[in-house]
C-alpha cells in the first residue's frame, strides 16, 4: 500500500520518542508534527533531515484503512495499546 497524500494520520496519533528536526524531545501521541503542512504533507520527505522513524514507517491496509479517520482511530488505538501507561 502506498501512503495517501495529504493523510498524515501518522504524523499525528502516533507518539515519536526520539529527536526530530523541529521537536528536540519527540513528539506525544495525538499532537501534530511541527514539520506537517497544512495539506498533510511532510515538510521533510525526500530531504536528508528526514527522521529514520518516519522512513521506517510503512502504509498498510491494517493500519491505515481506507480514510483519515480510519487511520487516526487505529492509530490511536495501537498507541494506547503499546504505551508504557497501558502496561501498568
Amino acid at each position: 500500500m502506498e501512503c495517501r497524500v495529504g493523510c498524515g494520520a501518522c504524523c499525528i496519533a502516533i507518539s515519536i520518542s526520539s529527536p526530530i528536526p523541529g521537536m528536540p524531545d519527540g513528539k506525544p501521541a495525538g499532537l501534530r508534527c511541527v514539520n506537517l503542512l497544512s495539506d498533510h504533507r511532510c515538510s521533510l520527505y525526500g530531504r536528508p533531515e528526514y527522521p529514520g522513524v518516519c522512513a521506517n514507517f510503512k502504509a498498510d491496509p491494517e493500519v491505515c484503512g481506507k480514510s483519515f479517520a480510519d487511520a487516526m482511530r487505529r492509530l490511536e488505538l495501537l498507541e494506547t495499546a503499546t504505551s508504557p501507561e497501558s502496561s501498568t
